[in-house]
């Protein structure tokens, strides 16, 4: 993975990888985030919950 910096990855590449994934944070996620809100308040909780607390994601297919 270009993000973890291992041993034969171009640092410029990996700048450049990290860049995108700020950018899709700061514009995209951010209003996905927003709609889900204000119109999804149960998937909002979903993806607070995985975001916020990784350690208690549940597995299950629960709620598909």
């Amino acid at each position: 993975m270009v993000i973890d910096g291992g041993e034969n990855v171009d640092e410029d590449l990996r700048y450049q990888a990290i860049s995108r994934v700020r950018r899709k944070i700061d514009d995209e996620l951010t209003t996905d985030v927003e709609v889900l809100r204000e119109n999804h308040p149960e998937l909002y909780e979903e993806l607070r919950q995985v975001v916020c607390d990784p350690e208690g994601i549940n597995t299950s297919s629960e709620g598909e």
